[in-house]
């Protein structure tokens, strides 16, 4: 009998993959699975992933949503997976405000409702700012392991911001903060540690580049990060985070060694209408960790969703 293909490293059938083209004219890489067979959706889902990452690091979670019924649009952010081309430094997330923005506007007008988005580490920052910011028409919105603050351990959070700005200043915005050396890399190593307790899932982003060895993006840069700590300043007030109005659900990893849960923690209780929901034994990437942990945050999104997307 012949193997099945790993639906992780297998672009699902009913998926169309094309471009969609921001307001200044950049190329989005773009994922659309909708219902098949006449089948009607369930509404429409709409992800946002994280720095680095690519469309079919989370094509598990995406046949989850679209076999309870969701049609799933996805896109890899400019500057990487398949929207990377030259020109794009990170000197400020606002042409990625401006993306997402743009789309969540022309996907809510070709798709039924109703309507929600799930955003992942930096593709929650950017969601959650974009709520702040431009009040998409969303039903409701997931972030899982936001990007809200950055886990600066061990330097102290009132001084990492400084550090990357003095960075940046001496001319080394374009480098990597850090290397990783070979063994850092590999299946059991700590960058494992650090996304997931899944040696399998794991192995799936390194099975994707060496399909495209330029979706790697190493390690972020130095004008990357002081983006990071300057968007997050302006955008995630007490005032600010107030003016969101829909439900959210935010989802902590208890091992989180990239993102500050106490930041995740301080927007939870400053949004209007959210709910937190923590995993203790979870690493960064909730959704691609191991079985008991994924399935459990898959169904706490999935009720959520029931409540407050009909």
């Amino acid at each position: 009998m012949e193997k099945a293909a790993n639906p992780r490293r297998t672009h699902p059938p009913g998926a169309t993959f094309g471009t969609w083209i921001a307001p200044d004219g950049w190329a989005l890489r773009r994922m659309d699975w909708p219902q098949e067979g006449g089948k009607k959706p369930r509404g429409s889902l709409l992800f946002a992933n994280g720095r680095g990452a690519f469309i079919e690091k989370y094509l598990e979670a995406f046949a989850h949503w679209h076999d309870l019924g969701w049609n799933v649009t996805a896109f890899d952010w400019r500057g990487q997976g398949g929207s990377a081309a030259p020109g794009f430094g990170y000197e400020s997330f606002d042409p990625l405000i401006g993306d997402l923005a743009a789309l969540l506007a022309d996907w809510r007008g070709h798709t039924p409702g109703p309507h929600v988005a799930i955003g992942h580490s930096m593709g929650g920052h950017l969601l959650l700012r974009t709520l702040v910011e431009r009040s998409p028409e969303l039903d409701a919105a997931v972030l899982v392991a936001p990007m809200i603050g950055v886990n600066s351990a061990p330097t102290p959070a009132w001084l990492a911001p400084t550090i990357a700005n003095a960075m940046c200043r001496l001319g080394l915005g374009p480098a990597p903060m850090w290397k990783t050396p070979a063994a850092m890399r590999q299946p059991g190593g700590q960058r494992q540690r650090n996304l997931t307790g899944s040696r399998e899932r794991y192995e799936d982003e390194a099975w994707w580049w060496e399909r495209e060895p330029g979706w790697n993006l190493g390690a972020p840069s130095w004008a990357w990060m002081r983006a990071a700590f300057r968007s997050a300043a302006a955008a995630f007030t007490p005032r600010r985070l107030a003016r969101v109005k829909i439900p959210m659900l935010l989802l902590a990893a208890g091992h989180d060694r990239l993102v500050s849960n106490r930041e995740v923690a301080r927007a939870a209780r400053q949004l209007p209408h959210a709910e937190l929901e923590t995993f203790p034994d979870a690493a960064h990437e909730i959704l691609r960790e191991a079985e008991p942990i994924r399935l459990a945050a898959l169904a706490r999104i999935d009720a959520f969703l029931d409540l407050h997307a009909k």
